[in-house]
């Protein structure tokens, strides 16, 4: 059979599911999953493999309605990875129908989707009743000319195969462009940082949501096999760094506790992982930051 490879950009709004089924394809977590939406910072590729096609997921940003300069280069981001992709998948909550950023995403795809293959994933299908479902996907079709669409449930798994199996066959015909053991391009020291800032924004989703960013400092190989990883969790007043480490310094300590675990099953060997609090008042507007989030300073302007 031919190789092919390619890239699969998954576009859609905030918490519309994109991470979970990137995890879902590739078969490990490498994309970040929370309740908190624009959680996912950085363009961070999961690569699958489907027969002889390997399918490399761009897990951009949602797309929302920009404020600050983050998340301005965010979107940006997300519509560069559509543009730089081999097929796009549109994924839409199918409870919360035709919302005004679905219009944003849709009017931004008539530009963007020229001379793509653009398909369109319903995700969370359990949440509606069929008449719903037809309805929604008659409309969404009648204003974008999708080349597919998949009725999908990331969560439970539900569509998700065949939609692997039409992407796998849209790719061009290729030399793989991954090792076939290498599941993400990013270094191991941005996925852990993300791991560490998943259990922060799961803990702390209502005092600090999105002013604290997290960056491996140190890694470390032991001749045991372990690692020691230093990280710097990074907020932007004094006063947060009692938030971030809690009565007796309990809520630090639990989110070490989760993200090492984490990182243990993730990597499949034992990892000592030390976390330290520092107050930076202007990372959301240090333009190196931006870059090891994947992300291009400019383009928050």
């Amino acid at each position: 059979m031919t190789k092919r490879a390619g890239f699969v950009a998954l576009i859609g709004e905030p918490n519309a599911g994109k991470s979970t089924l990137t995890n879902l394809m590739v078969g490990a977590k490498v994309s970040i999953v929370t309740h908190k939406v624009q959680t996912t910072r950085a363009r961070i590729r999961g690569v699958a493999l489907e027969g002889e096609a390997q399918l490399v997921f761009v897990d951009t940003p949602g797309l929302f309605k920009p404020r600050r300069r983050l998340d301005r280069a965010m979107v940006a981001a997300a519509w560069g990875g559509a543009a730089d992709a081999d097929v796009v998948v549109l994924m839409i909550e199918a409870h919360r129908g035709i919302s005004e950023g679905v219009e944003r995403i849709l009017e931004g795809l008539q530009e963007v989707g020229q001379g793509r293959t653009v398909a369109l994933a319903i995700n969370k299908i359990d949440k509606v009743e069929a008449p719903v479902l037809l309805s929604l996907t008659k409309d969404l079709n009648e204003r974008y000319d999708f080349a597919e669409t998949f009725m999908i449930s990331a969560e439970r798994g539900h569509g998700v195969d065949a939609l692997r199996t039409w992407l796998a066959g849209q790719l061009p015909e290729g030399p793989w462009l991954y090792p076939e053991d290498q599941i993400a391009d990013l270094p191991m020291r941005m996925i852990a940082a993300e791991m560490t800032r998943e259990k922060l924004t799961l803990r702390l989703h209502q005092e600090l949501p999105y002013q604290l960013t997290v960056e491996t400092e140190n890694w470390e190989e032991r001749k045991d096999g372990s690692a020691k990883v230093d990280q710097v969790i990074y907020v932007v007043r004094d006063g947060h760094k009692g938030i971030v480490l809690g009565k007796r310094g309990e809520t630090i300590k639990a989110i070490s506790q989760a993200a090492r675990a984490e990182l243990e099953e993730f990597m499949g060997r034992k990892i000592h992982l030390f976390l330290q609090i520092k107050v930076r008042p202007n990372w959301l507007e240090d333009s190196e930051r931006y870059s090891e989030m994947g992300l291009d300073f400019k383009d928050g302007n």
